[in-house]
């Protein structure tokens, strides 16, 4: 059997004007940044598909490109060239491999099977229908096995006919969709060791955003044991982008700060308040546009709609809040399907326990939050901040 390679499809970017090949030419940059260290790869847009081929055979790696943003789904297969010969010997050499490997127990007539066929290249002589009708001729004799079932069908056969060859394939992995991630700009996520944060991240690249995250380290208040439960949080959403990097900043002495000078019921939006003021100075240095966090509405006492505001006021960037109205149980759905769940749950105390006020206020302004900071050399804590951040480029 030949080396399989791979067409993956898309979606929201076929709707593109005259700006959608910007978007291909970010998605085949994107699979090959995923497909690293495979000889002689090459990536290539073909009218409304774009097609992997190496030196070896790519199905393996068939999941993993379809966790790439922008794609809808991908199928491993085989090119043949344009003739109905090639195409009928192909397809049943495919359909008696998938056979044996998939359903090595089946017998006569256990497997609902279904031929499809999509004959995007008009020029093919032969259409859709006639093409399944030879199909079915030369594959359903010599494999006993198969019975047909249009309508809910365990093995298929599929047919794409493009304008250079046609694929052979059997399989679609679903892909998660959305834009290629780098072609709406840059964002900085608030990484929190929450569940809620590593999502809006992950809807933020899902949006076509490459995100850089900045998490908020308070030793010796909280252990190693966060910092490092960060860093796997970050590992794991760097599956699902090119290049990730996280800024590690010391927030002790600004919590100090706040503690020691300032009303206790707000020392929480104050924090807040502080990672804002230090994000929109990081995001400066990386071309970030926005900031991204994982707020949802009414959640916790930080998160009502006046605290909200008074937190943003702060900042110098847009807020992105992907989770703005989700509730847990969403949060939480997404949260287990891109496997960020089992190290948000794991137990390491985050910088917001630290010194945490028992009757935060839930009804702020920024007038009073001014107020509440007169006491604080923000200037100065925020450059120490920002002087002080570690910067750590992940791998997944």
């Amino acid at each position: 059997m030949q080396l399989s390679s791979l067409l993956v499809r898309y979606g929201e970017i076929g709707l593109k004007g005259g700006n959608r090949s910007a978007f291909e030419i970010q998605l085949c940059k994107n699979i090959r940044s995923i497909l690293t260290n495979i000889p002689n790869l090459t990536v290539s847009r073909q009218r409304g598909r774009i097609q992997c081929k190496a030196e070896i055979d790519l199905s393996p790696f068939a999941e993993k490109v379809s966790r790439v943003f922008g794609v809808t789904s991908v199928s491993p297969g085989v090119p043949v060239l344009l003739s109905e010969e090639a195409i009928l010997e192909q397809s049943l050499s495919s359909i008696r491999n998938e056979i044996t490997t998939r359903f090595p127990q089946s017998t006569t007539g256990s497997i609902p099977f279904k031929i499809l066929v999509n004959r995007a290249n008009k020029q093919f002589p032969k259409s859709s229908r006639q093409l399944i009708g030879d199909l079915a001729e030369i594959v359903l004799p010599k494999c006993p096995e198969l019975k047909v079932d249009i309508h809910n069908p365990e093995l298929r056969l599929e047919v794409d006919i493009r304008e250079e060859y046609a694929m052979i394939f059997s399989k679609r992995y679903p892909g998660v969709g959305g834009l290629p991630v780098g072609t709406m700009g840059r964002g900085l996520c608030l990484l929190s060791g929450g569940i809620d944060s590593p999502v809006a991240a992950w809807m933020a690249m899902k949006r076509g955003l490459r995100v850089e995250f900045i998490s908020f380290y308070s030793f010796p208040h909280v252990g190693p044991q966060s910092r490092e439960k960060i860093i796997q949080l970050a590992e794991k959403l760097a599956e699902y982008q090119p290049r990730t990097i996280l800024h590690i900043i010391p927030f002790a002495p600004y919590q100090e700060a706040i503690r020691d000078r300032c009303p206790e019921s707000y020392r929480t939006v104050l924090y807040r308040r502080a990672m804002q003021r230090i994000s929109s100075k990081i995001a400066k240095t990386n071309r970030s546009k926005a900031l991204i966090t994982g707020e949802s509405l009414g959640q916790v006492a930080s998160q009502t709609l006046q605290n909200i505001a008074t937190i943003e006021d702060a900042s110098h960037l847009p807020v992105l809040r992907p989770l703005i109205s989700m509730d847990k149980t969403e949060t939480v759905a997404i949260a287990k399907k891109i496997g960020t769940f089992d190290l948000s749950i794991q137990p390491a105390p985050d910088c917001c326990t630290v010194f945490q006020p028992q009757s935060p206020v839930l009804y702020s302004s920024s007038k009073e939050a001014i107020l509440a900071e007169t006491p604080l050399e923000l200037d100065a804590l925020t450059k120490q901040a920002v002087i002080e951040s570690e910067k750590i480029e992940i791998t997944p």
